[in-house]
């Protein structure tokens, strides 16, 4: 879709989200003194003593730039209205450890980390969690108040009666943060015909919204036409023009299934991206950094556990230590995956048709069931990470073959390969994975993937590592 530029679509943020950041950065900055000052009433001796050193104002500094970071990457600063409390609590307590961790490394880079306290480090972070909860529960009690009070509220009405104005209705109704109340339905179609149809009564017709409009009645309006009505649209939206109220359309279903969108210029034109890859601009550099530092990590941590394998593999069994297979990658490109080899060897093509592993596959060698239940046979592809043709989080790579087989089968099968496959991914931690033996189960993966891609941030990813340590490594239909 191509329309003349109109400088219209903005990002959805907080209204006040300036006063936050100095509200968080004074959290972390008091936070910090309160640690002190406990540190000190503990240790009483002068030698023990913890001032405002040079050292701590830079600790202070770089805090602060790694939690504010973060706090973008992490989209802290949106709005949360119609949100649950607890995940905006856990976004803000994410990038109060991550800004920590951050400074730690920083220290232990420049061989700083001597000159501070631990526990007054370890006070620090607590009490900036705690502060953080505190002015948060505070500030959303009062939101909550008010709200119920009925100061605040913006009158709401519906234009178009069909399922998606009846999915908006229930939001509007259960979401009781959205601040919204409820002025009712329009639609040009006879009031008898939409409550016979769809159970709900209409306050007048379009002229009749129109009219509220310019009154005054109702501050925000919801066109929930279908898209194919762009003529209608377009009318209506010329006379709503006359009016200041707030004109939203919400998507029907071709635009609320893209896999990811957003606004581009081609010289003076708007473009609506249909399906892109969710990095873009710093996120690329955001995706590289934390799978460059995650995996550097975990080789470190896993490399006694890998030479133990590795002679594990050679002594059961004839053949390399390290399985490469062809998959697709990026952009469908072929890279070369590594595992470490938990089957016999044979001549099979990796090309054409691959039989995927089964319970009791006989091609398994005496540990390789071992290992593909644990997933241990897939710790070599970190250093595909490292090396760049992978991710830590992304859709599981599939071999070639079968690639080539369900992109007929299953619809937008190949928007999987718009990011880097992964080790871990959402379909994964969801129990998708291991044998694709049935059409759905594929379809179900695909599904998981495309979900993962289209709600990308680095808070996702983050919560996928942590649930894949907890429960993603073993799994009844891996063989």
């Amino acid at each position: 879709m191509v329309v003349k530029k109109s400088n219209t679509f903005k990002t959805s943020g907080n209204t006040y989200s300036f006063i936050l950041r100095l509200v968080d950065l004074g959290v972390m900055f008091v936070s910090l003194y309160l640690a002190m000052t406990i540190y000190n009433a503990i240790f009483t001796e002068d030698s023990y003593q913890v001032t405002f050193s040079q050292d701590y104002q830079v600790a202070s500094l770089v805090v602060a730039v790694f939690f504010l970071y973060t706090a973008e990457m992490l989209n802290l600063y949106r709005s949360w209205r119609g949100s649950r409390f607890s995940q905006m609590i856990f976004t803000s307590w994410a990038c109060i450890i991550l800004s920590f961790v951050g400074f730690l490394l920083t220290a232990f880079l420049f061989k700083q980390s001597e000159d501070f306290s631990r526990v007054t480090l370890a006070i620090w972070g607590t009490s900036a969690m705690f502060l953080t909860f505190f002015w948060r529960a505070i500030y959303s009690g009062y939101r909550r108040l008010k709200l119920e009070a009925g100061h605040n509220l913006k009158k709401v009405a519906i234009l178009g009666v069909n399922q998606l104005g009846l999915d908006l209705h229930t939001q509007i109704k259960t979401q009781k943060d959205l601040g919204f109340k409820f002025m009712g339905f329009y639609d040009d179609r006879d009031s008898e015909r939409v409550m016979e149809e769809y159970g709900k009564t209409t306050e007048g017709r379009i002229d009749d919204v129109v009219t509220i409009a310019k009154n005054g009645t109702i501050d925000t309006l919801f066109i929930v036409l279908p898209l194919k009505a762009e003529a209608r649209i377009a009318e209506i939206l010329a006379l709503l023009g006359d009016t200041t109220v707030d004109v939203h359309l919400v998507p029907d279903f071709l635009l609320a299934n893209l896999v990811h969108s957003r606004i581009n210029h081609v010289g003076d034109m708007d473009t609506l991206s249909v399906f892109e890859s969710p990095y873009y601009g710093a996120k690329v550099w955001v995706k590289r950094t934390e799978d460059i530092f995650i995996s550097f990590g975990i080789l470190l941590m896993i490399a006694i556990p890998m030479l133990l394998i590795s002679l594990a593999v050679k002594i059961t069994s004839r053949g390399p230590v390290f399985f490469k297979q062809p998959r697709y990658g990026l952009d469908g490109e072929e890279i070369l995956v590594w595992k470490f080899r938990s089957m016999k060897v044979s001549n099979e093509n990796a090309r054409e048709k691959v039989v995927q592993a089964q319970k009791n596959d006989s091609r398994l060698t005496p540990i390789g069931g071992f290992l593909r239940k644990t997933s241990l046979d897939e710790l070599p592809q970190f250093f595909n990470v490292l090396a760049g043709s992978m991710s830590i989080v992304g859709p599981r790579p599939h071999a070639v073959s079968h690639n080539e087989e369900y992109r007929q089968k299953v619809s937008f099968y190949m928007l999987r390969h718009k990011v880097k496959p992964g080790i871990t991914g959402w379909a994964q931690i969801n129990g998708w994975r291991g044998e694709t033996d049935t059409l759905e189960k594929m379809e179900k993966r695909v599904q998981y993937d495309l979900e993962y891609i289209k709600n990308w941030s680095l808070w996702l990813d983050i919560r996928i590592i942590f649930m894949t340590v907890f429960k993603g490594f073993v799994g009844k239909n891996a063989y």
